[in-house]
């Protein structure tokens, strides 16, 4: 069973792929573009935890957007379901097919061109399959910046980011990927093609149709490319490393950070001891900035877009100033600064490799949850209370954006326990997780999604009235329900 909280697999469209199907799908991608045999399937039906496996017909991997259109088309007319996918990098099951797909997934991972750079308007249209990491670049190249930020970054491709509403270590300063985005062209679940590459910053025009696109997972449309706001490259950027007294203490931290830095806070992220030291367990050349037995870190940076200039108090500057003042008050315990790139680039190591550490320590649990950001140490004290009454044993290592309310309240099962024991106290953990969440006016999800694994979780938390909205939205434009099926929603 690939998620172990649902009670059952929901129903999705089971129409086989025929011998004229096939014929009809090769002839619109070519072969390079239609991948069938088993083997070759393989990563694309399996999500990148390993712990969901899927089927699918064929592969499907389109050149072009109206190549997307052709296939979807020839899917709509056959009622053929289709599963969406970027770099397949998400940890909720949204681009992994069930079990039962006999469809195509269709990867976008040939649609990688960068189509426009504007530098005066400050903005790049790009296909979707680009990855994050090369429009990081591309922007920097122009002296231009591209805050969406995840540790996936290197594989991860902007139309998944988009399709997730994917957040990262740059939403604080930033927002969030619906922040980022001017306009999108997407492929809706009958073929057609809506062009909403539109370069505008005001468009007052009716519906927002693009914001029903991001953070639907692929349910109600293919995002094929995308418009991308740009920010002034930082010129002056400095990065420190805290232990500090608690999370309370990190909340103050970043209260007054904002003044001192002059508004300049760029990322402001929380760590445990444990996760650290999961990190430097497993991921090679990573060094402790300061080694101790503190509970609780802070990763600290400020940039700005103005350069340093001899005699005028800079970032580092006015950060140091700022960290002896919090040392004093006793809400930072210890600091270090990055005195040079290498070094802050390890720091921002650590913080970006716990996910793929956590995946080498063994089975473990992880909640993607938000509440009101004055309430995370309350959160954090209740929720690990409440976790640990079910499984004592268990090994909490919470860390997050605590700028922005987003905590990845996480777990490694206990020493020795295999995941399929583990996953006799999941349903009793979620449930204990989820509900203080809901009581605190949280969000069960801030920034991972839905897709498989929360899909039960969402029809729990959720409304009868909110539920009933989405699922109107999805039956106008996907009534076959071939759209990435299964996921989000139970229809």
């Amino acid at each position: 069973m690939p998620a172990a909280f649902l009670s059952s697999d929901p129903v999705i469209p089971t129409v086989p792929l025929t011998p004229r199907i096939r014929d009809a799908l090769r002839a619109i991608v070519g072969e390079k573009g239609l991948i069938e045999d088993e083997h070759g399937k393989q990563p694309f039906v399996t999500d990148w935890r390993g712990l969901l496996a899927g089927a699918a017909g064929a592969v499907v991997r389109p050149g072009s957007t109206e190549e997307v259109s052709r296939v979807v088309r020839l899917c709509h007319e056959h009622g053929i379901a289709i599963v969406p996918q970027g770099g397949n990098t998400g940890l909720m099951g949204g681009a992994t097919p069930w079990p039962a797909h006999t469809g195509v997934v269709l990867s976008l991972g040939r649609m990688n061109h960068v189509l426009d750079v504007d530098p005066v308007g400050y903005s790049m249209t790009v296909e979707a399959g680009c990855v994050l990491q090369t429009l990081q670049e591309t922007a920097a190249q122009h002296d231009r910046f591209l805050p969406l930020s995840l540790g996936a970054q290197g594989s991860c491709m902007i139309g998944g980011n988009l399709s997730t509403n994917a957040g990262g270590v740059q939403v604080l300063r930033y927002g969030n990927a619906r922040n980022l985005v001017l306009g999108l062209e997407v492929v809706l679940p009958n073929g057609e093609v809506w062009d909403g590459l539109r370069a505008l910053k005001k468009d007052n025009t009716g519906y927002d149709l693009k914001h029903l696109f991001m953070g639907a997972e692929g349910t109600l449309g293919i995002i094929t490319k995308a418009v991308l706001k740009l920010w002034p490259a930082p010129k002056d950027v400095s990065t420190a490393w805290l232990t500090i007294r608690d999370p309370r203490a990190a909340l103050e931290i970043l209260s007054d950070a904002h003044s001192a830095s002059e508004d300049n806070v760029g990322s402001c992220e929380l760590m445990s001891r444990s996760a650290i030291d999961m990190v430097l367990r497993h991921i090679p050349g990573v060094q402790d900035p300061l080694k101790g037995e503190t509970p609780w870190y802070l990763l600290l940076e400020w940039s700005s877009a103005r350069p340093r200039r001899d005699g005028v108090e800079g970032m580092s500057e006015k950060l140091e100033q700022f960290l002896a003042d919090q040392l004093e008050s006793g809400r930072v315990l210890d600091a270090a600064i990055a005195q040079t790139v290498g070094q802050s680039r390890n720091m921002w190591r650590i913080r970006e490799g716990v996910a793929e550490a956590s995946r080498a320590e063994g089975p473990g649990l992880s909640y993607d949850i938000s509440v009101a950001i004055s309430r995370i140490p309350e959160f954090i004290d209740k929720g690990t209370k409440a976790v640990l009454d079910i499984l004592p044993s268990i090994r909490p290592y919470p860390l997050g954006h605590i700028g922005d309310g987003n905590l990845h309240f996480s777990f490694m099962g206990p020493v020795g326990m295999d995941q399929q024991t583990l996953a006799q106290y999941k349903g009793a953990i979620t449930r204990s997780v989820n509900d203080l969440v809901t009581s605190m006016g949280g969000s069960i999800s801030a920034e991972h999604g839905i897709g498989i694994d929360k899909l039960d979780e969402l029809g729990h938390y959720r409304s009868k009235t909110e539920l009933d909205i989405m699922r109107t939205i999805k039956r106008a434009l996907d009534p076959q329900n071939i759209m990435n099926p299964g996921k989000v929603l139970r229809l």
